[in-house]
């Protein structure tokens, strides 16, 4: 894939980066460099490769999902400014 000078121009101004013009061109070259290499990358056959979050097949240890501090809402409300039924009482935001 061909990348021009004035997409170099767009991308840089895209991603606010100043460019000069002497560094358009070989910015040009090495994009479409870099375009023609993921454009190889899409050639790899990978119908049968199951996808991967790494390269390490670990589980994350679990714990078990228990309720330690159930049951406490009195205590957590107490030092609200304001508290109805329970729950945490706040000025009306939005009329």
């Amino acid at each position: 894939m061909s990348v021009d000078q004035n997409t170099v121009r767009h991308i840089a101004r895209l991603a606010r980066i100043a460019v000069t013009d002497e560094e358009v061109a070989p910015l040009a070259k090495e994009l479409s460099s870099i375009l023609d290499w993921v454009e190889q990358l899409g050639e790899v056959n990978t119908d049968n490769v199951e996808p991967m979050a790494s390269v390490e097949n670990l589980a994350l240890p679990m714990r078990e999902d228990v309720v330690t501090d159930g049951n406490i809402q009195d205590q957590v409300t107490k030092n609200a400014p304001g508290a109805d039924d329970g729950f945490f009482a706040v000025p009306k935001v939005v009329e």
